[in-house]
């Protein structure tokens, strides 16, 4: 980080930052310096299992995800298919899934998750869903897992493997965050512009609010009471009340923010700015900007395109 800058006084966490242009970097979320960098191809998603024991990254380019050891620091490399896209371990930590997403364009039917034993490092089954998954997360009771599609948001139950509901989402779905008590579903639209919000009782959109500028990743503080999205293009993120659903903060942060991410504890929110290739930090509490985190000491650096954040504890 550079001199000028305060380092934000924080939990004990390590941030593992998935940075699109070939790293992984390993953030100290008390001193917001960088402690360790791993170099993976195309990164895109990045999870951590429960107990922190080890991290899973979406190498893109090489159709694999890579486990990495946080103890050690090996890295295992896991062939799941063409671009992996997002990954997310089970609540109970015994499985990681990968979306297998495939190109934009040209053959269709790529529909497939992948699932990863986290004991064996081997991929035991794949699931089949719509075309073109995206990103992916669990209720918190882990009997249900989200999926956003090209043109949908599939309900899968855990225990089958099977799609039970496909809600249709003409508007692009991209991100999607569950809240604490499993009872609501937020889905951004980057494409329409709009954040659904989905009863997941029903499986039913029950509110639909218009981001003007390109809502594309989001995330909920751990006790349910806000929700933070990110503007691509006013390069800002908003935090939106859950119980009014109104805009009750807009935070300025660097260009093309590409991923929001709150700290287990809830005391910071960090976002991963793709233009300038930095983290922005605030704090949930008061919705101000802490620091800006760029670079470590000596030449380590966030080489660029911060897009997925992860937290074990330190």
């Amino acid at each position: 980080m550079p001199a000028s800058e305060t380092a934000a006084s924080g939990p004990g966490y390590l941030a593992y930052v998935a940075a699109a242009a070939g790293e992984v970097v390993v953030v100290d979320t008390a001193t917001g310096q960088l402690t360790g960098e791993f170099g993976i191809d195309s990164c895109q998603g990045i999870t951590a299992t429960p107990d922190g024991s080890r991290v899973f990254v979406a190498q893109t380019g090489q159709y694999s995800v890579v486990a990495i050891s946080t103890a050690t620091g090996q890295a295992e490399q896991i062939t799941v298919g063409a671009f992996p896209q997002d990954v997310a371990a089970t609540p109970d930590g015994t499985a990681v899934w990968a979306t297998v997403t495939g190109p934009n364009t040209g053959r269709p039917g790529w529909n497939k998750v992948a699932v990863i034993s986290t004991a064996t490092l081997a991929v035991t089954g794949y699931l089949t869903v719509s075309d073109n998954p995206r990103q992916l997360g669990f209720s918190p009771d882990g009997r249900l897992a989200y999926i956003t599609t090209a043109r949908s948001i599939d309900v899968v139950n855990t225990a089958t493997g099977r799609v039970t509901h496909s809600i249709p989402d003409p508007g692009g779905p991209q991100d999607l965050a569950i809240s604490p008590d499993g009872g609501t579903l937020y889905v951004t639209n980057p494409v329409s512009g709009t954040l659904w919000v989905i009863n997941t009782a029903t499986n039913k959109v029950t509110a639909e609010l218009t981001v003007a500028d390109q809502p594309y990743s989001v995330a909920v503080t751990p006790d349910g009471k806000t929700l933070y999205v990110t503007e691509l293009n006013a390069n800002s993120v908003i935090a939106v009340d859950t119980t009014t659903l109104q805009t009750v903060a807009t935070i300025p942060v660097g260009g093309v923010p590409g991923v929001v991410a709150v700290t287990p504890d809830g005391s910071q929110a960090w976002v991963g700015n793709i233009l300038p290739g930095n983290i922005t930090i605030f704090s949930p509490a008061t919705n101000k900007v802490l620091t800006t985190v760029s670079a470590g000491p000596a030449t380590a650096t966030i080489d660029g395109v911060p897009i997925a954040i992860a937290f074990i504890k330190a």
